[in-house]
């Protein structure tokens, strides 16, 4: 059985990268070959040099709403903190929310971005795990998130962003997001271009990313842990271009974790698995390197996916992918430990760590292949 201490790694907390670089794709880039088992240290730009005519990268689309709202409680007026991450209907939104005795019932009344209340209620009507509420606005936020809500950082960034685009990647487009698909905030339209130039394909995928990005496993055996649906999307022209390109003798590179996710949800509907994609059944191999099935087409779908991916899964759609440094024991780690190999995976991170890289959300970035 695998262990959620097998994902454990020590990090500086200086690594910890608290704001962007000036330029996007500035920053390093570790390369992962898994064939040679071995490491190469560049700089973004230069991920040109490893991409070939033909492949097709395939990244994220989704854009970050202004999901952290801030309010008080209205009897009593203590401080409240929401971060939504699901929309459930018009008015009903699942999420995480901060403060003292927030139980059904309790009504909030809600502040703007100068914390000056506005004439907008909030109920929690549904207590769930931990810190998740259901939360129903008297009105629909549409018209006022923008003006109400905050960027909703990770938490391990204490430092003020100034340019909340500088938390979007450039082609993100449909909003949903409770946090940033990370691995693409490094791509400029000039890099795009240049890959272009070379034969490189584009396409995106969206994946509203929510609770898991936020949620720790916090069990000892990761089979154990529970992954929650989050909305995903592949239209029926990506899929069709995606398989395209693979047919011609292309890679599929998926630009972060949440990408893979999805490519790989929609290789096992092609494979005839629907539904609780969570159920899928593999090994708890912690030792397995390239791990893959035999290739399987994407298909087209829309809807919540709950596909957890960790060592044993077997890919049958990604053939490559680029993804940030994660956090220690999360799922995000385990899904690149299942892609590149655990000890492959964490050697990689110990490198980073003694060369100094910059870890999480604004940080460097791995591209494995």
């Amino acid at each position: 059985m695998i262990k959620t201490s097998d994902f454990r790694y020590e990090l500086l907390p200086e690594l910890i990268a608290q704001t962007p670089l000036a330029k996007r794709d500035a920053s390093r880039l570790l390369v992962l070959d898994r064939r040679r088992e071995s490491l190469r240290h560049r700089h973004f730009t230069e991920i040109v040099d490893y991409l070939n005519p033909g492949d097709i990268l395939v990244a994220n689309d989704s854009r970050v709403i202004p999901a952290r709202l801030f309010g008080r409680k209205q009897k009593s007026g203590g401080r409240v903190e929401l971060l939504l991450l699901e929309r459930l209907d018009d008015l009903t939104y699942r999420a995480i929310v901060g403060g003292k005795r927030l139980k059904p019932g309790v009504i909030i009344e809600l502040l703007d971005r100068d914390f000056q209340a506005v004439r907008l209620t909030a109920t929690i009507t549904r207590s769930l795990v931990g810190p998740l509420r259901e939360i129903e606005f008297e009105r629909p936020l549409d018209d006022m998130l923008q003006r109400l809500g905050h960027t909703p950082l990770p938490p391990y960034i204490r430092t003020r962003l100034d340019d909340n685009e500088r938390y979007q990647t450039i082609y993100a487009r449909p909003e949903g997001s409770a946090a940033a698909p990370t691995a693409g905030l490094h791509f400029t339209p000039d890099l795009l271009a240049s890959l272009r130039e070379n034969g490189v394909l584009f396409e995106t995928v969206t994946l509203h990313i929510g609770l898991d990005t936020f949620k720790p496993v916090d069990v000892e055996y990761v089979s154990d842990h529970l992954i929650h649906t989050e909305w995903a999307s592949l239209s029926a022209t990506a899929a069709r271009r995606i398989n395209e390109a693979k047919l011609a003798g292309g890679r599929i590179v998926a630009v972060g974790t949440t990408s893979v996710r999805v490519l790989e949800s929609a290789a096992l509907r092609s494979a005839g698995v629907s539904g609780e994609l969570n159920n899928v059944s593999y090994t708890d191999a912690i030792g397995v390197t390239n791990s893959v099935c035999p290739w399987r087409p994407v298909q087209a779908f829309e809807g919540p996916t709950d596909l957890f991916i960790y060592p044993g899964y077997r890919f049958r759609a990604v053939d490559g992918m680029i993804t940030n440094f994660h956090l220690p024991e999360s799922s995000l780690l385990m899904l690149v430990s299942a892609f590149a190999g655990r000890e492959a995976t964490l050697n990689a991170y110990a490198t980073a760590v003694e060369r100094g890289y910059r870890f999480y959300s604004f940080g460097d970035a791995m591209l494995i292949l």
